[in-house]
């Protein structure tokens, strides 16, 4: 059976290409629990915003004979012999993200966005630094100043948020908390800001105080390279992305600077945080940065845009609230608690209908962290599988007849008919 990649626009034999008799020699154990994850994923709708689905293509290099290479160091300069085609990979990887965001130095290394972060603070700071980063309560993420995270423990951050009244991010308040602490770097982005960030206002208020301007922009790469958001790379000395989410590529992180920080970006990804790279990740990168410039992957950015807007809709007429009246992104993020129900409620409700989904907390959120009065979806997985406005909007439906307390049953039967009829480019 063949099925068309809504990404992409190729087709692929739908398979178990992870099935192979080796390794059910080798581990039945994991073979089966290979397939057991297929099906989990063929019967339920998946919304969780930082998850989507790779392509074939990808999977293919991740599986290739990269996948055991050791290739330390950067093209050209490795610590092993036989690495010219690994670095002629690495070469295809950077000249397309170079090209893909106008960006004049990339770094494809980095295992995730986290780990691209780490290499961000460590090129422009000095432990004991002071950072300006959305605050955690408002959305900003673990390496944003967490005291579990590395950034929390290393650097002394100060929080902004988002307006009380519309959920906005308050650059009033940005200018004001900069110039009272001087940092020497400033993040915009976070995980959960269903809005595009204010890049010239952001980069306005760093040369202010002669600050670093990093941007956060893990959730939102994809929409950039597809030209259906606005790039942060103009404005910032640092972006931070990641590889998997929207630009459906294998798990992993991408670093893009100016010219003049490149060597240092290079040098806190390795030696610094990292050693040899997964020279499979880099030729799967490689791969899906490809893909991103086609206009197929342009198209289906604009409908991970256009399908996120009709669930916001949708939720809000099925009485939840969504921050800031809506979306400019795939991230819808609402608050729960007009239904009388909290987010991880929200969350274990759908769940077992099989509809997955995140809870989290809100901005000025009374509800403990831990039960949060929101929850935050995101429609890139749905629309790789095909889904579009009119599926989006029965979504929001079913996930209202949960909160408002129906019986799981008949939902979880239509959510599985949609899943089934919807099962993806695998």
């Amino acid at each position: 059976m063949t099925v068309t990649d809504a990404a992409t626009g190729s087709t692929a034999t739908r398979g178990r290409p992870w099935a192979s008799e080796a390794l059910h020699r080798a581990d039945p154990q994991i073979a089966d629990l290979l397939a057991a994850e297929a099906e989990r994923r063929a019967e339920t709708v998946q919304l969780l915003a930082g998850e989507n689905l790779t392509s074939p293509a990808v999977m293919a290099a991740l599986a290739g004979p990269l996948i055991d290479k050791y290739a330390e160091g950067y093209p050209g300069r490795r610590h092993h012999t036989g690495c010219a085609l690994a670095d002629a990979a690495e070469l295809l990887a950077i000249d397309r993200a170079r090209e893909l965001f106008a960006a004049p130095h990339a770094n494809v290394q980095p295992r995730s966005a986290t780990s691209a972060m780490l290499a961000a603070y460590a090129a422009l700071l000095r432990p004991g630094d002071g950072v300006l980063a959305m605050s955690l309560e408002h959305g900003g993420h673990l390496s944003c100043g967490s005291r579990a995270n590395f950034s929390g423990r290393w650097f002394e951050f100060t929080g902004y948020g988002v307006r009380e009244d519309d959920g906005l991010i308050d650059l009033d308040q940005v200018r004001d908390l900069a110039r009272l602490h001087r940092p020497k770097a400033i993040v915009a982005g976070s995980i959960s800001y269903p809005r595009h960030p204010d890049w010239a206002a952001f980069r306005e208020i760093a040369d202010e105080v002669d600050a670093y301007l990093i941007a956060a922009a893990a959730q939102t790469a994809g929409l950039v390279a597809a030209g259906v958001a606005p790039s942060p790379v103009p404005y910032a000395d640092v972006t931070v992305a990641a590889t998997h989410k929207l630009l459906r590529g294998p798990r992993g992180g991408l670093l893009l600077s100016t010219a003049e920080l490149a060597e240092r970006i290079d040098r806190a990804v390795f030696p610094f945080s990292q050693g040899g790279a997964a020279m499979n990740e880099v030729a799967g990168k490689a791969v899906a940065l490809a893909e991103a410039a086609r206009p197929a992957y342009r198209a289906y950015a604009q409908r991970t845009v256009d399908g996120a807007r009709v669930l916001a809709a949708g939720l809000a007429e099925a009485g939840m609230r969504p921050l800031t009246g809506g979306t400019d992104t795939h991230l819808v993020t609402a608050d729960v608690s007009p239904l009388g129900v909290s987010g991880v409620e929200a969350e274990r409700r759908c769940a077992v209908a099989g509809l997955l989904l995140g809870k989290c907390a809100l901005p000025y959120d009374p509800a403990p962290p831990a039960e949060g009065s929101g929850i935050r979806l995101g429609t890139g997985t749905v629309t790789s599988q095909g889904m579009g406005e009119e599926e989006l909007a029965g979504i929001a439906g079913l996930i209202g007849r949960l909160l408002a307390g129906e019986a799981p049953g008949p939902v979880a039967e239509r959510v599985r008919e949609l899943a089934l009829a919807f099962a993806g480019p695998r």
